[in-house]
């Protein structure tokens, strides 16, 4: 931490009184000062960053003389101010605000940042975040029934658009879990609960922070409606509709859109009067996704992935453009539910599995060259544009001949016309009204010296320009003189070890490789400027004189050429809603080609899959398998195949040892299924869905006790959230349900909650269980079936027994438990592992022993019987004793005995006696 800037501060008395006046920041947000080339934190927020960013608070420093009146602090470079950002705003959920000072101890908030609004330090974060940061508000009219009216309204803070739903939700808010994860929001608004007692305000906070959003309290005021109809009429596109909108009529949303426009200060900037759009969103258009199905299915990439194939969104990225990464991030949050659509997809994809040249070129030529074209046509919008910005569009425009001529080329004509309809044309239309675009920086942009990184206008366009141009050209000579001079004088080849570079530090300048340098030392004629990695910057007394020269006119040059480079940079702007329709275009034209390409790539390659419509047809596949373990290293993936039909095999108990592979049969189902409705092809050889509304899956409970929450809680929580939302059309993976409590409990919860999926919800489930006694089902409902995974066992005459996991699904039921073996593999001390099987061996004999006493009796009835029986044994010994009798005579007396005694016969406890 040796380049850390030193706490240094222009009058520190000063600055630790003003900091100390600052009110506590309501949202908690981190306040960082900008101190020119350098940040600095204090207090509190300089602890937090100490401990975050840099993880030891041996870097803080007092600012002020003394411990009881300074000031902790703690100082960062740009670099470390960037990664505290995207540390803080991504994986925390903070607020920051950075302050800024224009004159003395004048400090004031230049710049705003959350989660769902990174809008002032875009440029910071470098576009650095793969998916669009969302935020929403949300309002909720609880009434005393069990539905629940709830209103979102929601943005991408970067994009002029909102989005606005209202719908009704049952008591645990799964349709509004569902919509934080279709849209994939980055931050709530919620009103304030004041009195903290507030039971639906706490049950929405705790399903946004399940869903690892942040939430930010607004008072209530922030939500009233009266001033909306009039901000809306500013700020859409078509004013006079703002008020016939049948958004509009949404009360709820219209509250919540409130507080956002509020939040985001949209109406404190005039450029966004008349460009905003107002849509409305369907959730029933996507599936229901919850929190628990992201992680059962690994959607996302988690913060301990280490391979990028450990999920799914890592395994299906192969997308060449951040706007086609963001777009896929999107579409695996909203899986679709019309089949046609479905099929349109699987039938882009198909034409990029089958023509490799085409899906090559795409990926290798086309879409490679192709910047952030939201980021830049944001630029644009805010009028925050250069000459840069403008080459790169015309780089993307005369790009596009490209795509059309690749994308005409295809031979089959079975997908000339869907690649037509969904790309060539359009692309073709936005080509078109590029055209006057590229015109324009062609005539007046200076393109061979943008090769050098040099913007700016052609010096022909005007005489001024011309006339420096040509002063500026002879310097450049004169410079490349000097080089030919410098690199015949050391001996060495230009180009190769001898290069002239404008640096950003030291302008104009030569640069030996650090191999080479040693021959400029101790050489009078040539001065260091600066060693880096690729070598030594230097210069000469001449290079010096030419390179102030050369920045003067450079100066010049540019005061000269500014009117006209805003007059064409404000040209370019106006094609921003071209730009951004492109943009939609070639992200989903770069999404469908990345499924092309994982379909192609996989180890065995992927299959179309045949769709049902909703609630229609079976869902069949053959040797599946779970896209991403089979890419990890050293695994030979076993496929299994699955057999999901209407009345036979709906609902799956799957039994088997541990480690044994029931986990991934059943999540492996719930990813494919998802992969078919996003539009890829799924890891099967054959396979055919029908469509699902939802997915709904209780797996673990990893994290629950950290939030205060038992697993077993968590667990009832999940399963009691499954039972409300499914319908007969979802698909259930549950994975080890009732393990939070005694045996007893968890199977009677285990089976009571299977046969209500089975008789009244009738969706296709899968459960995997130890609870042997739940395959009991079979017997009583034809729907059910018993699946097992294989182990082989070989006793071999051995006192150890092997066993053999072979990750095979075979019908019927595992009559073993594989718990102490699990334990052997890992290396359990052996005297634990003894003892274990001993005490295994144990309950066993008791078990088959007691078999029937799992049942409990009354404490009158076990005395009652057991006084009753002691009766009849020594009326039986009286009988017998001193006659001769043989062994079957003596039981058939007993017989009598008892039978004679209609008290003891009725007796429950020596019922279950005489049963053994």
């Amino acid at each position: 931490m040796s380049s850390r800037p030193e706490l240094k501060v222009d009058d520190e008395g000063g600055f630790i009184s003003f900091f100390k006046s600052l009110p506590d920041s309501d949202d908690g947000a981190i306040r960082v000062f900008d101190r020119g080339d350098w940040y600095t934190a204090h207090g509190d927020d300089a602890s937090f960053i100490a401990r975050t960013v840099y993880k030891t608070t041996s870097v803080l420093r007092q600012l002020g003389r003394n411990d009881s009146t300074g000031l902790p602090s703690v100082t960062m470079t740009i670099t470390v101010y960037k990664n505290f950002l995207r540390e803080a705003l991504f994986h925390l959920n903070k607020r920051i605000e950075v302050w800024a000072s224009s004159g003395k101890m004048n400090w004031k908030i230049i710049k705003q940042a959350s989660p769902g609004n990174l809008q002032d330090i875009e440029d910071e974060l470098g576009g650095q975040f793969e998916a669009a940061p969302i935020i929403l508000a949300v309002k909720v009219s609880a009434k005393a029934s069990e539905a629940r009216n709830v209103g979102v309204c929601f943005a991408d803070a970067s994009v002029r658009e909102l989005g606005v739903s209202e719908f009704l939700d049952n008591d645990l808010y799964s349709n509004f879990e569902s919509l934080l994860i279709q849209l994939g929001v980055k931050e709530c608004l919620i009103q304030v609960d004041k009195s903290g007692k507030d039971i639906e305000l706490k049950k929405l906070k705790d399903i946004i922070d399940s869903c690892g959003v942040a939430f930010c309290e607004r008072q209530i005021g922030d939500f009233a409606t009266k001033d909306i109809d009039q901000d809306l009429a500013r700020l859409l596109k078509d004013e006079k509709a703002a008020g016939t909108l049948p958004q509009t009529d949404l009360k709820l949303a219209m509250g919540s859109a409130a507080a956002l426009i509020k939040y985001l200060g949209v109406m404190h900037d005039s450029s966004n009067f008349g460009q905003y759009q107002l849509y409305q969103h369907d959730l029933s258009q996507f599936m229901k996704l919850d929190a628990s199905a992201l992680k059962a299915l690994n959607l996302m990439p988690g913060p301990r992935d280490g391979a990028k194939t450990m999920s799914l969104f890592g395994l299906l990225n192969h997308c060449k453009t951040p706007v086609g990464s963001r777009l896929l991030a999107q579409w695996l949050k909203q899986p679709l539910m019309s089949k046609d659509e479905i099929e349109k997809r699987h039938q882009l994809v198909e034409a990029f599995v089958e023509d490799t040249e085409l899906r090559q070129t795409m990926q290798e030529e086309n879409l490679r060259a192709i910047p952030d074209l939201y980021r830049l046509a944001k630029r644009f919008q805010r009028k925050m544009g250069n000459l840069e910005d403008v080459v790169r569009a015309w780089q993307v425009v005369v790009k596009l001949p490209d795509f059309i001529n690749t994308l005409e080329g295809v031979m089959d004509e079975q997908y000339r016309d869907p690649l037509d309809e969904a790309y060539t044309s359009k692309i073709r239309e936005c080509s078109d009204s590029l055209e006057k675009l590229r015109e324009m920086v062609e005539t007046t942009v200076d393109l061979e010296a943008a090769q050098n990184h040099e913007y700016i206008i052609k010096p022909e366009f005007d005489e001024g320009l011309k006339i420096i141009r040509k002063k500026l050209d002879k310097l450049r000579h004169e410079m490349d003189q000097e080089h030919r001079a410098a690199s015949q004088d050391l001996g060495q080849e230009m180009d190769k070890k001898l290069f002239l570079e404008n640096h950003k530090v030291h302008g104009w300048c030569m640069r030996l490789t650090r191999t080479e340098s040693g021959c400029i030392r101790n050489n009078k004629k040539y001065q260091e400027c600066g060693t880096q990695k690729n070598g030594v910057y230097f210069t000469t007394q001449k290079l010096v004189s030419i390179r102030r020269d050369f920045d003067q006119l450079s100066e010049n040059y540019n005061r000269t050429q500014s009117s006209l480079v805003n007059e064409v940079v404000s040209v370019a702007a106006s094609y921003c809603p071209v730009v951004e329709q492109l943009a939609g275009i070639l992200a989903h034209l770069d999404v469908i080609v990345s499924f092309a390409h994982c379909s192609v790539h996989a180890p065995t390659s992927y299959v179309r899959p045949k769709m049902h419509p909703r609630g229609e047809g079976d869902t069949i596949l053959k040797e599946a398998r779970h896209p991403c373990m089979e890419m990890q290293d050293d695994i030979q993936f076993i496929t299994n195949d699955v057999s999901l039909k209407r009345g036979s095999s709906e609902f799956l108990i799957i039994t088997g040892p541990n480690m044994g592979g029931k986990s991934t049969y059943i999540r492996q189902i719930g990813v494919i299924a998802l992969m078919a409705q996003v539009g890829c092809f799924v890891p099967c050889s054959e396979a055919e869905l029908t469509i699902f509304d939802c997915i709904l899956a209780r797996v673990g409970a990893s994290d629950s006790q950290l939030k205060g929450v038992s697993t077993f809680m968590a667990e009832m929580l999940e399963t009691a959230n499954i039972l409300k939302s499914a319908t007969s059309e979802s698909l259930i993976i549950i994975d080890e349900l009732g393990r939070g409590t005694s045996t007893y409990d968890g199977f009677g919860l285990a089976w009571a909650i299977s046969e209500h999926i089975v008789k009244e919800i009738g969706c296709f489930s899968m459960f995997a269980t130890h609870f042997h006694e739940l395959t009991a089902l079979v017997d009583q409902y034809p729907q059910v079936q018993n699946l097992h995974v294989v182990a082989h066992i070989d006793d071999n005459g051995k006192a150890k027994r092997e066993v053999t996991l072979l990750y095979k699904v075979e019908e019927g039921v595992c009559d073993q438990s594989f718990g102490i073996h699990v334990a052997e593999l890992v290396r359990f001390p052996e005297k634990v592992v003894n003892m274990a099987k001993r005490k295994a061996d144990e309950l066993e004999d008791f078990t088959s022993k007691h078999e029937g006493e799992a049942i409990s009796y009354k404490k009158e009835d076990v005395e009652e019987g057991s006084a009753l029986l002691k009766e009849v044994l020594l009326k039986w010994k009286e009988e017998c004793e001193g006659k001769d009798l043989s062994k079957d005579e003596m039981v058939s007396k007993m017989r009598e005995l008892v039978k004679g005694d209609e008290k003891l016969l009725a007796n429950p406890f020596f019922q279950s006696v005489k049963a053994l």
